[in-house]
């Protein structure tokens, strides 16, 4: 290295020294990657140069540009934008920037923010998949899934036909709902909102009033392979849940056997869990079990009909609602048992086993003397 060299490079060194003591942000502060509030300058049909105050000149040229366009359009001379930096100093001077990332990241940092007040943000629907429904957020698509759904909007279909479900969640198309961010990742675009979280939300404060064991008077609002979703009556908006099993005594197929739509019910509440109501129609109902133990013993005739086959045997409707089972090890064989049984036809059987406390009657067919 020269002596001529070396005091070339001191000289150098001596700026940037006096320069950092009398700006230090502009080198402590201003790298590639910051977002920083620009100032429309002027623009060519090539490049948009903006005002960075104390930074310098700023310019958007290229694909940058391009990617901008919208955002550039109705801007004025002096109007703040948004920008990201790309480049610290192009061999121009300028500061190279980035409208529509910046404009991207802010919207992002937005939606961070939102998802930490946990509040209830205001969405439209504008597609569906049988997945879910999707919506923008700040220009960003979101994806609400079906589980995430209110039970008010939840797609009850019989046997979770996929075309189905996609039929009942077209209906939403253009509806605005009322959600909450509860994932986000902007790596991977990902972001995710639930109606659920914010209705469920709303009714903690309401569901509080009410305990287990409490009998409310409702209105069948739905009616799925599961079970029955009820609306509280003096509380709409409050929806519990009636599980298949918690809707009578009788084994059942089909909960239409026994609720319909519109219908007005009364139903004990059994279970208050993570903001849900779980109810049951059958607890307000004569428990047949209890009065099995006096009416039937062990080794009683009793008449019943098949109801229905399962790979251990059959299920007897009895009566009084309560019901029996048939093991296939009195048949040689399932093909045997069916040959021998028909569903819906009557019986006679013998009761080989009464288990109250497991609500289970044991049985055996009577052979034919």
């Amino acid at each position: 290295m020269t002596e001529t060299t070396t005091l070339q490079n001191d000289k150098q060194l001596s700026a940037m020294n006096q320069l950092a003591k009398a700006a230090p942000n502009i080198l402590s502060f201003l790298k590639q990657g910051d977002l920083i509030e620009a100032k429309l300058l002027a623009r060519t049909p090539k490049a948009v140069h903006f005002d960075l105050g104390k930074y310098g000149t700023g310019i958007v040229y290229g694909i940058e540009l391009l990617n901008a366009k919208t955002i550039i359009k109705n801007l004025k001379v002096g109007d703040p934008v948004n920008a990201k930096i790309s480049e610290i100093e192009n061999s121009d001077g300028f500061v190279e920037l980035s409208l529509a990332n910046a404009h991207h990241q802010k919207n992002w940092q937005e939606l961070e923010d939102l998802k930490e007040k946990n509040e209830p943000i205001a969405i439209k629907i504008t597609g569906a998949n049988s997945g879910g429904l999707v919506a923008e957020l700040l220009g960003i698509k979101a994806f609400l899934p079906v589980s995430h759904l209110s039970s008010e909007h939840y797609p009850r279909v019989e046997k979770a036909d996929k075309g189905k479900i996609l039929s009942e969640l077209k209906k939403l198309l253009g509806q605005e709902l009322n959600v909450k961010i509860i994932d986000l990742n902007h790596r991977t675009n990902k972001l995710i909102i639930s109606e659920r979280e914010a209705v469920e939300g709303s009714a903690k404060d309401l569901i509080a009033k009410y305990k287990v064991g409490d009998v409310i008077n409702g209105i069948i609002t739905g009616i799925a392979d599961f079970g029955a979703f009820v609306r509280f009556a003096d509380n709409p908006a409050i929806e519990g849940l009636i599980h298949v099993s918690e809707l009578d005594w009788r084994l059942i197929d089909n909960p239409k056997e026994i609720v319909q739509i519109n219908e007005a019910v009364a139903a004990k509440i059994i279970e208050i869990k993570e903001d849900r109501v779980f109810l049951s129609l059958k607890a307000l109902k004569t428990n047949p079990w209890e009065e099995a133990a006096g009416k039937l013993k062990e080794g009683q005739e009793i008449t019943g009909a098949v109801h229905k086959f399962n790979p251990f045997g059959a299920y007897v409707d009895l009566e009084d609602g309560l019901w029996g089972l048939i093991h296939v090890s009195e048949f040689e064989s399932l093909e045997k048992m069916r040959d021998e049984l028909e569903i819906g036809k009557k019986y006679n059987f013998i009761i080989e086993s009464i288990k109250s406390d497991e609500k289970r009657i044991v049985l055996k067919l009577k052979k034919e003397e």
